[in-house]
């Protein structure tokens, strides 16, 4: 940095905060550090008994911290989303819609490695709202070196590193399994907790079949469900390996392509995924989806509910973190589970 007079200072950078005191009235900052000074500045400055100032020495080689931060945002922006203007080498992304959002995490890894470089973002693959804050970005000093922005670039490729999908309506078809749901012996308490996490995408059931624990009755039950447009199509129940469990066989026998049966979350480790040929999902939901708070459905739903396939790699993935603590209290979305990749 250099002290210069404040006449000369147009288009310097400043290296201090300035401080603007009247007694009895007010203190604040005048001027924040990093601010570059404008010709309108100049008499507000010299009003405040700055007639020198300490400035950033221009090179060339280096970019101020807001331009800098233009670069960061370049790099992240993509459709669905909005920047917040700059401020102190600060960008946010705020979302647009309700919808999926999702970080290219080995990019981030990529761009964050760079020395004086931050990108800070939501966990990927979260559900977020409109007006969620997405990501914040900056760079740590005042001013950096242009070669570090075009790393930057580089590391970060020819495409956004975050994107935002927005939620599509579905239709949801529910077959609901088991003899002591179909003959009456107790209530189906299951349909509503589906019902309540499918609004919650704005999704809406298009029919629910009930069948007894009969392979076939379940394997046409989701086939008439098909062929009637749904869009997904959930099986509740008869998930386990119990003799009278016929769900995951059913699935199979409708000629789905079974993604996995098994995932590594607890809880919902008997879950299993299938897509028809068209793309249309077909889930078999083990009991614990009615009665925990949150489980496996909770960290595919979101997937789903953005048209987004799930693959045998993105369950897998979600071992890590896929651990639920059970609180007496739970404060789930807003907690570890699920948080990985």
């Amino acid at each position: 940095m250099k002290c210069i007079k404040t006449t000369d200072a147009v288009g310097h950078v400043l290296c201090h905060d300035i401080t603007r005191i009247v007694k009895d009235v007010v203190k604040d900052t005048a001027f924040r550090k990093g601010h570059i000074v404008t010709e309108e500045d100049i008499p507000v400055l010299l009003s405040l008994g700055k007639d020198n100032l300490y400035v950033w020495e221009k090179d060339e080689n280096m970019l101020h911290e807001d331009e800098a931060a233009q670069i960061l945002y370049e790099v992240c922006k993509n459709e669905n989303m909005h920047p917040t203007p700059v401020k102190e080498g600060k960008i946010e992304l705020v979302a647009d819609c309700d919808g999926l959002f999702r970080v290219d995490v080995d990019r981030l890894d990529a761009i964050n490695e760079i020395d004086e470089i931050m990108i800070a973002t939501r966990h990927t693959n979260t559900a977020v709202k409109k007006g969620d804050r997405l990501l914040g970005t900056r760079v740590i000093p005042l001013v950096i070196a242009k070669e570090k922005m075009e790393r930057v670039k580089a590391a970060a490729g020819a495409t956004p590193i975050v994107s935002l999908t927005p939620f599509r309506p579905m239709k949801v078809g529910i077959v609901t399994t088991g003899n002591e749901v179909y003959y009456g012996r107790i209530k189906d308490t299951f349909t509503p907790v589906i019902i309540e996490k499918l609004s919650a995408y704005g999704m809406e059931v298009l029919e629910q079949i009930l069948c007894n624990d009969d392979q076939e009755k379940i394997t046409n039950a989701i086939l008439t469900l098909k062929e009637k447009g749904a869009d997904m199509i959930l099986c509740t129940g008869g998930m386990s390996v119990d003799p009278d469990d016929r769900t995951p066989g059913a699935i199979k026998n409708t000629g789905a392509r079974i993604v996995s049966y098994g995932a590594p979350v607890l809880p919902g480790a008997m879950f299993l995924l299938a897509y028809f040929e068209d793309g249309t999902p077909v889930m078999g939901l083990p009991g614990c989806v009615m009665y925990a708070k949150a489980t496996v459905f909770d960290l595919v739903l979101p997937r789903v509910a953005a048209g987004v396939e799930v693959t045998k790699k993105d369950l897998v993935r979600m071992g890590n973190g896929g651990f639920c603590l059970g609180c007496k209290t739970c404060h789930y979305p807003d907690c570890g589970f699920g948080k990985g990749r």
